[in-house]
């Protein structure tokens, strides 16, 4: 197949590098693999001083940022400024994806030689800071949806009355991610993501902690993120935190814990939940993304929403567990990620691929052609 990526631009994000994954392999595969980004949009000057206001900081903006591109056999093609991708920017192919809301806004209007139309569908980004009614238009486009997580295939079905998406749950790279067999700490330690944004939830994490720590004074906290430290967001006293580690350390951290929080408020998957687990670490969770069908049957526990005292109550359990007792959740979780290669999940999103073709074919979705824009 010739396939094309439309991205919103290239980082170092969980929704990129999930786009980077699939885009490799099935370029060692033997298909023939694009990728197509407008360059990152840079902030306003209105963007900057709130914040600045908010105590955030000024926000960086570098044309050269590391993206999971970097060293990478696809090729990416970078506009010359942000704007919509438009047909004249990609090639004539079998399939186009789009990967993001705004990107499936750019993919409806290309040409039909661009491609069957498919939509992958990591997160429903109905935020407070988005075009809430745009959004949910695209989930109604003339494309062929594939979706990461099992809620997002039923609010398909229930909210916009569509029954034929490809469900495609997310994989881990077992190569970058592993650990020995190993113990429990000497010193009790907890792991979490650090990320500035609401719905990941780490105000929810850092409450636990310091609730938990009430009964475990010796609680050490490992953490990693994008984000910078900020005052609304402190770190105990003695958290190690390491700011955008190079990939090949997170494995590292992922084992030095014996959980790792995952608090997101909402989520679309949740990729450091697979990647905990392949660190044998298992996962504190609340039932956000993926996080209900990855933590059953022993695995990990999953939490109450929102509710950063259930979270501790589990960091005291997870704690408290004897060797043989943490071994035995351990091991489960890394069991459980073997069957979340990235091979297993590309062998789904090529078939995926293969359905948005086919219902092309078939005549599931009408759309009058375009005239290539000049």
């Amino acid at each position: 197949m010739k396939i094309t990526f439309i991205i919103p631009n290239a980082d170092l994000s969980g929704g990129i590098r999930v786009v980077a994954a699939y885009a490799e392999r099935l370029k060692k595969r033997g298909h023939d693999v694009l990728i197509v980004s407008p360059p990152k949009l840079r902030p306003t000057p209105k963007q900057q001083a709130k914040s600045v206001l908010k105590g955030k900081g000024w926000i960086s903006h570098k044309d050269d940022e590391p993206s999971h591109f970097d060293n990478n056999i696809v090729p990416l093609k970078v506009l010359e400024r942000y704007r919509p991708v438009i047909n004249t920017d990609v090639p004539d192919a079998d399939v186009v994806v789009a990967t993001w809301w705004e990107t499936a806004e750019w993919v409806a209007q290309l040409s039909l030689a661009k491609g069957a139309k498919a939509y992958l569908i990591q997160h429903y980004e109905i935020f407070d800071y988005l075009p809430k009614d745009r959004v949910k238009a695209t989930w109604t486009l003339p494309m062929h949806k594939i979706v990461v997580a099992q809620w997002l295939a039923d609010l398909a079905l229930n909210e916009y009355g569509d029954p034929h998406t490809s469900y495609v749950p997310n994989g881990v790279d077992l190569d970058q991610f592993y650990a020995p067999r190993r113990s429990k700490q000497a010193v009790p330690t907890i792991g979490m993501m650090y990320a500035g944004l609401y719905w990941k939830g780490s105000d929810i994490s850092l409450k636990a902690l310091a609730l938990a720590t009430e009964k475990i004074p010796n609680l050490r906290l490992v953490t990693f993120g994008h984000s910078k430290i900020t005052p609304y967001l402190s770190l105990p006293e003695g958290a190690e935190y390491t700011h955008m580690p190079p990939q090949s350390s997170i494995r590292e951290m992922y084992s030095k814990c014996d959980a790792w929080l995952f608090g997101s408020r909402f989520e679309g998957f949740g990729l450091p939940i697979l990647e905990a687990m392949a660190c044998r670490t298992p996962v504190i969770g609340a039932p956000a993304g993926a996080a209900p069908e990855l933590l059953a049957n022993g695995t990990g526990l999953l939490v109450k929403p929102e509710d950063p005292v259930d979270m501790a109550r589990a960091i005291e359990q997870v704690c408290k567990m004897s060797e043989s007792e943490w071994l035995v959740m351990s091991d489960k979780a890394y069991e459980v990620v073997q069957r979340y290669s990235w091979e297993d999940a590309t062998d789904r999103f090529e078939a995926g691929l293969h359905t948005a073709i086919e219902r092309q074919r078939r005549g599931d979705f009408f759309q009058r052609d375009t005239p290539t824009p000049l």
